[in-house]
Parts: structure tokens; C-alpha cells; sequence
């Protein structure tokens, strides 16, 4: 007799894989069901469940036949405030993780309590799974506040926030004498159940009235480290450049130049580039990336690397910068100066004469930069109106490079968003000069191209050797994020173009593509509204947006502790020295990658808030000034808005657009006005006038001025529902 196979009954890691995706609870004939089985293998899932039950891998719902992985979380849970992303919301963590996985992403969506939920809080909260290790939650309740204390300006007698998030003034009875009217205080205020205004005094951290208070206020009220530990000092004071020797062989030979802008002044990278010599790679070419050996100098255990890691990464704002090592590190022995020897980890690349790379490798060695050159110098030079003498034909070089990199970068896709940056220029003083869009010229993106190969280079070599890497990865957009994209696109009319979870970066930068202002403006914003979070793992998905399967940051040591990491694990695995990759840091990977993404979430948080702040001082001598703006989204409150010139986010209160009550059609991604057929869209052209600048706040309340010929205006006055074109 034949023995009967059974073939339908998945295996367990086929059903554990299944059940993670699930977004909630599941019963057993829906396995079944999911999984064609039939007959006698019915039984075998019966007891492959209960066993990963008795292992504690699934949970069954109370009275009830459902199970669920323990890797999902329940819908009403507990939850940690970890940090803020860079569009503002709160990032959570569940309190309670007993899988080995790496815990979900949450992203606190709805925070209504009063007053809202912040860093550190313990929270209970309703979480949606939206699939791929990512939730969305709304806070229910405060459990506990682990900081109480609150950043404000003190003003007759009263403390008040300068997070706008917040709106309670406090009263402080133990205020010393020296405290003056606009002072810049931290206050320890009440439980949050209490109804008392009554608050202690912590400290005084400076005045609103310095014309660096925005800086200030951004770094106490994210909680930035500014201080280094004094072991740290003194061991960065002790630091010297080593001399060349066989684990750092004499390569000073080579005319590296660093390329920066005109106000760097760490010098992670330098680099070099000529005609191949090998007569196997005709029209090849041979390039160095040296970027700073800063395994070297930082050791695992030091103060100095505790302090690193603690940080995350170097924090830049306006008037200064909050480094990730002290200023003996970061300006000295590390940067890369012109005519000064320096500890490097050099990769070397050979690429064909179609700009594919043939092989790379990687060494420690002493180089010596020749020039410290500009983005602008670089520029006029690729332009042809600046000679950059004596090294004439390395730019020649790195110029023939970058196109042919760049062409690669085209054939594989890679996401192309244009949303400007705001550049803030301060005099010694603090006054600001200007504020315009940040520049992107082609001398960016050539450093930007090598710096890519060299990280693509370093993650492909520690995944070959099977070694620990710290992967900066870019997930696909959530299906949620999706379906409001495609919302917007049928609320425009542009039902010819739409993306789904399978589509690649090419399908949205098609959507990009669109030549009409007024979409393309808009569609840069939900494109990138649309785009998951980059992070750090230990775990490889790829890059979405580069359109790499294989990335790690490498090249910029100086600033991001995750790239000292992966310096660490090359040195370890190509057995290039001291300062490798401890056995401890292997077992903590997952955690540090957690860590270092919340430390770039909170700096970049940080410097946002302090350009809003910046921007609104700015703007604030000029209310009632009507400026050239677009719309950027809408709400059932009113309208955010972007200034032309200077750039400046601000809001439109739904009471300052005239014309009437306006009502929010969510579907549409519009306001529509049923009294005169007046429709507000995103990427719409408006004139708005300054209402009111709060530059302790970052605030800016504007009003849409509506002119007799309304140019601006989308005007619908045939149908409610019809869809401008």
C-alpha cells in the first residue's frame, strides 16, 4: 500500500510567517481554508497549533476559538512614547514585547488628550495594524508622565509653553529674584490630574529676547544632550593622529580633495578618481573614497563612544551645530583637513566604462587631502568658468564618474521627490540675513553618487562575509498611504496614473512627472507623505527610494554613530586592526538600531522647530503683508500653506477664508464652498496675508485674500461633486 503524502499542512514557520500578517485575530478554518487543506491534515494543524501555543507563540482570544500571533498586538494596548518622526507625530513602542522579533513600528496618529501625550509617556492607546510591522494609534488615556517638566517663557507672574501643542499657563511661586519678564525657564509642573496652576522652578536656560532663542528652545524642548561627560574631554584631549605604519600604510601620495559647503567644518570624506591603467578594463575607471578612521579613536567602552551613542548622530542648526564627538574629534584629528595628514578607511572601487562597479576593497591608511574645495568652486568648474589649477584633471575625472553613475541611477529607478528645504542665513549677531530654498547643484550630487557607491560597497562586503551589519533601510509605502495617494489623484482628475503595494519607485516617479504647476507642486507633498520611514536595522528589507537591495551608511563617521558601527564591523571582519565590533554591540544591534533611529527622528524634530522659529522672528516685522503661496493640504479646520518667497509654512484658520462656510469634502482632498462654488485644493495658487507671527512658538496664522478677478481659485459653480481639471 501506498502511503498517503500530505502536502497542504504548512510547516510552522510557513504558519508563523502567515499569521504575523495577519492585522488581527484569525480562526482555524480560515487557515484551512487559506491553506486548502482537507481531510486528516485537518487534525495535523490542530496540534501544529496547539503546540505553538504551549510554546507561547500564539494566543487565543478568551471564550473564544480565534488565535493570534504574539507578534500582534492587541487593539487596545500599552505603550511607551519613544520619540517624534520627522513629520511631527509621536513614535511609540509596545511597553510589553515578549517576542525575540523586533517590535512594530507605531505611529501616534490621534493625541487629544489634554495636554497631549509627549516623550517618554506611558500610554494606553487603540492601535490598527496596517501590516508590514507598522501601526497607527490614538491615546486613550495617560498612565504616567515620566518628565514633567514643561520649556516657557515667564511673562507677569505666569510661565507659559513654548511647544504649541500646549496652552496652560503655570503659576510658580519659588521663582529667584533675577527672573525677568521674557526669561526662558524649565518648570517642574502638576500631575496631570491636577487642576492646580501651580508649578516649581527647575531652571533658567537663557532669555526669548537672545536672537538665538529658537536654537535654544529646540534643544531643551527635544531633550538634546549638550554636554559631554568629563571622561570624554579628557580622552578626546589625549587623541593624536597616528603615523603611517602597516595597519595605516603611507597613501598621501594620492591628491584626495574634500568637497563641502562653504561653512563645513567636519570633513568626513575626501576622494580621488582616474583613467584605469589596466589594459582589462578599457574607458574604466579607478576611484578612492576616504572616509575618516574614526573606529580608530572611538573604542567600544570608551566615554567617548558612550557619549556618541547616546547622541545618535551630530544636530545642525542655523547658528551652530550640537556634534556627535567633541570638538577635538569632530574639527580635529578626524575632519579630513587640506595639507594634514589623516587616519582613513579608504574604499576603492574599479567601475567599467558603463559606470557598473567590477570589484572594491577595503583599507585602512594615512591620507592627506590636497584641497579643501566648495560645492560653488566645484560648480563654476564643471561650468567651465573656474579652473581649479593644479587639479585640473582629477575634477575632470570625478565629473566623467558622476555621469556615468548617474545614468546608472536612472536605469534603476531611483525616487525623485523635489520638495524645497528652507536655508537659513545668520549674521555673528543672530540676525538673519536670509532665508531662501537650499540649493541642489550638480556638484552635490556627484559627492552624493560617490558616497552611495561607497555605502552600497560597504554592505555589500559585510553581507558577503556573513559579518553584523547596521542596514539603513526604506520600506515600500503602506497600503493606507497608498490608498490616499490614489485619493488624491482621482480627486484631481488624474485617474490615468495610480500605484498599488508592488509598485516601484519608477511608478511614482511617473506621478512626479507631471508637468502642470499646480499638480506637480502637490504631488511632491503626498508622494512624500506617502513614503515610509527610513531606519536603521539589523535587518535587511533594502532601500525603496534608492532602489538598492544592499545599503548601509559609511561615509559620514564624524556625525552618525550607525556609520562608526559598520567602519567597526569591517575593520573586525577584514581583520584590518584595532577598533572593531565588540561581541556585546553584536548582540545589541537590534536595540541601537532602534535607538539611532530615534535619535535622527528627535534631531531632525529638533531642527525643524528651530527653522520654524527662526523663520516665524523673521516674519514677524512683516504681518499684514500679503505674500504668493500654495496650498499644501487641507483639513476641516482650515488650510496649510506654503509661502513662495521666503519659504514659510503657515495655517489658515477655516474663520480667515472668506467667502462663507466651506465644507471639508475628505474624499475630494478639498474645500468646497456650497454658496459660491469656490473650491480650495492642494498645490491651488492663493495670496495670503500675515495674520500673526509667534516666534516662540514657530507659529504662523494667515488669511486668503480673495480678489474680485479671483485668478487663484479653483471656481466649480456648476456641480458640488465635479472634479476640476
Amino acid at each position: 500500500m501506498k502511503k498517503k503524502q500530505s502536502t497542504s499542512v504548512p510547516s510552522m514557520d510557513e504558519l508563523m510567517t502567515y499569521l504575523n500578517k495577519q492585522t488581527g485575530l484569525i480562526n482555524k478554518r480560515q487557515i484551512v481554508r487559506d491553506f486548502h487543506i482537507k481531510g486528516d491534515d485537518r487534525q495535523a494543524l490542530k496540534i501544529m497549533i496547539r503546540d505553538l501555543r504551549e510554546k507561547g507563540l500564539l494566543q487565543t482570544e478568551s471564550g473564544s476559538r480565534r488565535l493570534k500571533s504574539k507578534n500582534i498586538l492587541d487593539e487596545i494596548t500599552t505603550l511607551e512614547i519613544t520619540g517624534i518622526d520627522s513629520m511631527g507625530d509621536l513614535v511609540a513602542r509596545p511597553l510589553e514585547w515578549l517576542s525575540k522579533d523586533q517590535p512594530p513600528q507605531i505611529i501616534i496618529t490621534q493625541n487629544l488628550i489634554k495636554p497631549p501625550a509627549g516623550v517618554g509617556d506611558i500610554v494606553r492607546a487603540r492601535v490598527k495594524n496596517m501590516g508590514k510591522n507598522c501601526y497607527e494609534g490614538s491615546v486613550l488615556k495617560r498612565i504616567t508622565q515620566s518628565d514633567n517638566r514643561m520649556v516657557g517663557v515667564y511673562e507677569n507672574g505666569r510661565v507659559y509653553p513654548v511647544d504649541r501643542r500646549l496652552t496652560q499657563g503655570f503659576i510658580v511661586d519659588d521663582l529667584p529674584r533675577d527672573v525677568y519678564n521674557r526669561d526662558l525657564l524649565i518648570i517642574e509642573i502638576p500631575p496631570i490630574h491636577s487642576r492646580s496652576p501651580k508649578a516649581s522652578f527647575v531652571r533658567r536656560i537663557g532669555s526669548a529676547n537672545d536672537p538665538f532663542s529658537a536654537t535654544l528652545i529646540a534643544i531643551y524642548l527635544h531633550n538634546l544632550p549638550i554636554a559631554f561627560l568629563e571622561q570624554t574631554e579628557k580622552e578626546a584631549s589625549k587623541v593624536k593622529v597616528p603615523k603611517a605604519s602597516e595597519e595605516h600604510p603611507d597613501w598621501t601620495h594620492i591628491p584626495f580633495v574634500t568637497i563641502d559647503g562653504e561653512d563645513a567644518r567636519d570633513f568626513d570624506d575626501a576622494v580621488w578618481a582616474e583613467q584605469d591603467q589596466n589594459s582589462n578594463n578599457p574607458n574604466g575607471w579607478h576611484l578612492c573614497i576616504g572616509i575618516a578612521d574614526v573606529s580608530w579613536y572611538v573604542r567600544s567602552g570608551m566615554a567617548m563612544d558612550t557619549d556618541a551613542k547616546l547622541r545618535g548622530n551630530s544636530v545642525y542648526f542655523p547658528d551652530r551645530v550640537l556634534p556627535m564627538l567633541p570638538f577635538e574629534l569632530s574639527n580635529g584629528v578626524c575632519s579630513l583637513k587640506p595639507g594634514e595628514p589623516r587616519a582613513a578607511l579608504v574604499c576603492e572601487i574599479w567601475l567599467n566604462a558603463h559606470g557598473k562597479k567590477i570589484k572594491h576593497r577595503f583599507i585602512r591608511a594615512l591620507i592627506r587631502s590636497e584641497r579643501r574645495l566648495t560645492y560653488s568652486e566645484v560648480q563654476a568648474s564643471l561650468e567651465g568658468s573656474l579652473e581649479i589649477n593644479g587639479l585640473e584633471k582629477e575634477i575632470k575625472a570625478l565629473q566623467s564618474v558622476y555621469q556615468l553613475l548617474k545614468k546608472q541611477r536612472q536605469k534603476r529607478g531611483v525616487l525623485e521627490i523635489n520638495v524645497p528645504e528652507p536655508e537659513i542665513k545668520l549674521n555673528a549677531e543672530g540676525k538673519i540675513l536670509q532665508i531662501k530654498n537650499r540649493e541642489r547643484l550638480t556638484s552635490m550630487e556627484l559627492i552624493e553618487e560617490l558616497m552611495i557607491l561607497a555605502n552600497v560597497s560597504a554592505a555589500e562586503t559585510l553581507e558577503e562575509q556573513k559579518a553584523p551589519t547596521m542596514y539603513r533601510v526604506h520600506d515600500r509605502p503602506s497600503s493606507e498611504k497608498v490608498e490616499q495617494l490614489n485619493k488624491y489623484l482621482r480627486a484631481t482628475g488624474l485617474t490615468n496614473i495610480s500605484v498599488d503595494e508592488t509598485s516601484d519607485a519608477r511608478a511614482y516617479n511617473s506621478i512626479l512627472s507631471n508637468k502642470n504647476a499646480r499638480y506637480n507642486f502637490a504631488l511632491n507633498e503626498y508622494v512624500l507623505r506617502s513614503q515610509s520611514q527610513a531606519v536603521y536595522s539589523p535587518e535587511n528589507i533594502g532601500h525603496f527610494g534608492l532602489a538598492l537591495q544592499k545599503y548601509a551608511h559609511f561615509t559620514s563617521p564624524i556625525r552618525r554613530y550607525a556609520d562608526i558601527l559598520v567602519h567597526r564591523s569591517l575593520v573586525k571582519t577584514l581583520k584590518l586592526g584595532k577598533g572593531g565590533l565588540t561581541a556585546t554591540e553584536e548582540e545589541n544591534f537590534s536595540q541601537i538600531a532602534q535607538h539611532i533611529s530615534q535619535t535622527e527622528r528627535q534631531a531632525t524634530a529638533a531642527e525643524r522647530d528651530a527653522d520654524d522659529r527662526y523663520i516665524a522672528m523673521y516674519l514677524a516685522q512683516q504681518t499684514g503683508k500679503t505674500f504668493n503661496a500654495r496650498i499644501v493640504s487641507v483639513t476641516r479646520f482650515g488650510l496649510f500653506i506654503r509661502l513662495e518667497n521666503p519659504m514659510a509654512d503657515g495655517f489658515v484658520p477655516m474663520r480667515n477664508i472668506p467667502g462663507g462656510f466651506y465644507d471639508f469634502e475628505e474624499e475630494m482632498q478639498r474645500l468646497y464652498n456650497p454658496k459660491t462654488g469656490d473650491i480650495l485644493m492642494p498645490g491651488d495658487s492663493v495670496q495670503a496675508t500675515l495674520m500673526e507671527a509667534t516666534p516662540l512658538t514657530g507659529g504662523l496664522i494667515f488669511k486668503i485674500v480673495l480678489s474680485k478677478k479671483k485668478p487663484k481659485i479653483q471656481k466649480n459653480s456648476k456641480k458640488k461633486k465635479q472634479i476640476p481639471s
